[in-house]
């Protein structure tokens, strides 16, 4: 019997050859890659459980796809905080959010002075889970660190909507930090790292938490659908696109140092009436939107990406997306252009003492200035929207968010060391 054929050698090139075009193929089914411009990172969605970069141009979470659970929390400095503090706090801060994105353990060596606390070693094992954290300042903060002549025009008061129902109380902070991962233990275990930080130094305001639509293994992320039923994000600008970043982060020549490459966050909860909004025809429903709600495309027809035509008209003369239709009043070509990147997540905190749900949106825009995106919408929005006769805005916040960190560095540096 004729001895077995000995196996052949690996051969090098040949495998290296099926890995070209296995990436040859992959970058067929997703389309071409992104241009960089402007120095902006725009991650893919490749390695959603992997690192995100803390260090960079930008500070991530601005730019990054949306993760599936975040938690949203405001900070209020201490009596005695000053510039000297706010930037021990951040320092610590900056230097706990490298190590965590990465997967590691933070190191009780950066803990506040007079800390008992320590790191119970909650998320030990989960990996880094697309973590990122991103800090951002409220108008409040520039007074707290003697820079009241450094805060941005822009850092200004949102204007009051008709109809808003705002909670003092959960709105506002001298300090902001958007925390979000695909993982909800490592998300958690970021906020309560965060908060452990800040002891004697900042308490905790506000904390809102949410989440979002897990993606499928193999398959592009959805569109993230909202608690309605209904696509929300559709139109968001593409951060692959030049001109959309110039919309998104603050790119103007004569901007400060140390907000180049920022960015501006509105943040809104929003409940949603949904006892009412589910006894509604489906043909009501998507008329107050102006949407398909199984696909996202315009009632003017298409698919979700199509462009609604805002002009078409019905036999009868009647427009086919209504003068008041959430679509038409929030467009860019209805707003003078105004444009933002809206990246919220789902919220539902139990019921209310009526017995309704406690649920909705948590609404967070990014945008290069807040007067010429989130403003002029939002004023629109308020004169008529179909949607809003089943929407309370509960709370309302606006942070300015520094540019991004350099290893070693910490946030805001560039304006705390002027």
């Amino acid at each position: 019997m004729p001895s077995a054929r000995p196996p052949a050698a690996p051969d090098p090139a040949r495998a290296a050859r099926r890995r070209r075009a296995r990436r040859r193929r992959a970058r067929g089914r997703g389309g071409r890659r992104p241009r960089r411009g402007h120095g902006a990172r725009v991650p893919g969605r490749a390695g959603r459980r992997g690192a995100v970069p803390f260090h960079g141009p930008q500070q991530a979470g601005i730019l990054h796809p949306r993760q599936t659970h975040a938690h949203l929390v405001a900070f209020d400095f201490g009596a005695r905080t000053d510039r000297g503090r706010a930037t021990a706090l951040l320092l610590r801060w900056s230097t706990a959010a490298a190590r965590l994105t990465r997967g590691e353990p933070v190191g009780e060596e950066i803990s506040p002075p007079g800390s008992r606390a320590v790191d119970t070693g909650v998320a030990l094992g989960s990996g880094p889970a697309s973590l990122t954290l991103t800090f951002g300042f409220g108008a409040s903060f520039f007074d707290r660190v003697g820079l009241a002549a450094a805060r941005p025009e822009a850092l200004a008061p949102l204007p009051s909507f008709p109809d808003d129902q705002l909670d003092p109380a959960r709105g506002g902070g001298d300090l902001f930090v958007q925390i979000a991962a695909d993982d909800p233990l490592v998300g958690l275990h970021a906020l309560r790292t965060v908060q452990r930080l800040a002891h004697g130094e900042a308490k905790t305001r506000w904390v809102m938490s949410g989440f979002t639509t897990a993606p499928v293994p193999g398959r592009t992320a959805p569109t993230h659908r909202n608690l309605m039923g209904q696509l929300d994000g559709t139109a968001n600008p593409s951060p692959a696109s030049a001109a959309a970043r110039d919309r998104i982060l603050v790119t103007a020549a004569g901007a400060p140092p140390w907000l180049v490459g920022g960015s501006y966050v509105v943040v809104r909860r929003i409940r949603m009436l949904l006892d009412h909004w589910d006894t509604l025809p489906l043909e009501h429903r998507e008329q107050a939107v102006g949407r398909r709600a199984a696909d996202g495309s315009p009632l003017t027809g298409g698919g979700e990406r199509t462009a609604p035509d805002l002009a078409a008209n019905r036999p009868d003369g009647v427009p086919v997306i209504a003068y008041n239709a959430h679509v038409r009043l929030a467009a860019p070509a209805t707003n003078g252009g105004a444009t933002m990147l809206r990246r919220g997540w789902s919220y539902y905190d139990g019921l209310r003492p009526d017995g309704t749900p406690d649920a909705g949106l948590l609404f967070v825009a990014w945008q290069s200035d807040p007067r010429t995106g989130f403003v002029p919408v939002q004023q629109r929005l308020a004169r008529g929207d179909a949607l809003g006769r089943y929407l309370v805005h509960e709370a309302s916040s606006l942070f300015v968010v520094p540019g991004g960190v350099l290893p070693g560095g910490y946030v805001g540096q560039a304006l705390l060391d002027e």
